[in-house]
């Protein structure tokens, strides 16, 4: 994965559920692996995504039976649930019917439907809430997802960064610390990157000093795809989203959820990303000047006078258990056991004529690196020249240089 983010080639935090704001998903599909992690932490990031439906997949049910709800602007909390101190052990894990009923008790005056959820008493791996709601102006898709982080870690970094504009295309992000030091993202962006469609995304991130994590996400379509855009946004301003995800209710819920042995250690240490590119740049060919390189996300943009090219590196320690997985038929073997694969394909954000190479590979102590080129400045650009701005055989030194040893 490139560094300080969970996913692979060209993706910056969904993997994460709705973490990593707009469309971070990841293009090669072969590469969806947590890095660096254990395999039970992957496993479990995996079936969160498919219930919360990672930072956009949120796929919410159509508009069904109605409900009134009025807005409560004192944001009371609801008797027996949200006075729970925080810190305070509850009697009984957050049940859905009461993450539904508190988001409605939370929502402006309209008809809601298609509900549904899980909470820790239903053993959900991520705790949820979504519906699809109608102020009269369109129906809108609403999810509410409660989590657990380690507060000052990767992981919390990764939850709050807005995303690099170069990654993921999108109209604001703001991520602020709030009086009691607890942080907050709010993102409006696009279900795809490439606005193909005129799918919004807006969503809220919090994260509390405790390690309570609760986010929002709303669309302006009543699913996030296959359903037709029914207003122009989402409805709820980022006022509203800050004040719904701030509301103290969520952080006794996340406090009343069992304890989670494997999701509370925090993963191990990234190198930073300007050390990553440092060694990636210093592998580069003379010809290949850097124009830009990424902040909190490993990828440089390079130009070679034939064009510029969008080129990321992951770093990954101990991804030996999934070697089945990425390396199958058609990879190879070298003879100190590094295994390599070569994958080419066009990407998955519909950009006609796009061409993404990728060399992954694989050392025989589970330490991975995956070089992948494009043949455009980012991922979302029509292409600027016909063939990625790095060779096959150069991907394939970059990723086998000894340099990156030191990171392993």
């Amino acid at each position: 994965m490139p560094v300080e983010h969970d996913q692979d080639p060209f993706e910056t935090r969904l993997g994460h559920a709705l973490r990593d704001a707009g469309d971070h998903f990841t293009t090669d599909r072969a590469a969806l692996v947590d890095g660096g992690l254990a395999r039970g932490r992957r496993q479990r990031l995996r079936r969160r995504t498919a219930v919360v439906g990672g930072v956009a997949g949120v796929a919410l049910a159509g508009v069904g039976g109605t409900l009134l709800t009025p807005w409560d602007d004192g944001a009371a909390p609801r008797p027996g649930t949200s006075g729970r101190p925080s810190a305070q052990a509850p009697v009984a894990p957050v049940t859905g019917h009461e993450l539904l009923e508190s988001l409605e008790d939370m929502l402006p005056a309209g008809e809601v439907s298609g509900q549904e959820a899980k909470g820790g008493a239903d053993r959900s791996p991520a705790p949820y809430a979504r519906l699809v709601f109608d102020d009269g102006k369109g129906a809108a898709a609403v999810v509410l997802g409660l989590d657990r982080i380690s507060f000052g870690g990767q992981h919390a970094r990764q939850t709050v960064d807005c995303p690099d504009r170069a990654l993921v295309r999108h109209d604001a992000c703001v991520s602020t610390e709030l009086a009691d030091g607890s942080l907050l993202k709010l993102f409006q962006g696009y279900v795809y990157g490439d606005r193909r469609a005129k799918t919004k995304l807006w969503s809220a991130d919090l994260v509390t000093p405790a390690g309570q994590h609760v986010f929002v996400t709303e669309l302006n379509a009543a699913a996030e795809k296959d359903s037709p855009v029914t207003r122009p946004e989402p409805p709820l301003s980022t006022a509203r989203l800050k004040k719904l995800v701030t509301d103290p209710v969520w952080r006794g819920y996340v406090d009343s959820l069992p304890e989670d042995p494997v999701e509370a250690q925090e993963p191990p240490a990234q190198p930073s990303v300007d050390s990553v590119l440092d060694t990636f740049a210093a592998l580069l060919p003379r010809k290949a000047k850097v124009v830009e390189r990424g902040e909190d996300y490993s990828f440089l943009v390079l130009d070679d006078g034939e064009g510029r090219g969008y080129v990321q590196v992951d770093v990954q320690p101990g991804m030996g258990d999934v070697a089945g997985e990425l390396f199958g038929e058609g990879s190879e073997t070298l003879p100190d056991g590094t295994r390599v694969n070569f994958r080419e394909n066009g990407g998955d954000k519909g950009v006609a004529g796009a061409v993404m190479w990728t060399v992954d590979t694989l050392r025989t102590d589970g330490f991975r690196v995956v070089v992948s080129a494009l043949n455009a400045p980012t991922q979302h650009d029509a292409p600027s020249r016909t063939a990625p701005v790095l060779t096959e055989a150069q991907l394939r030194k970059i990723a086998l240089s000894p340099q990156w040893d030191r990171y392993r």
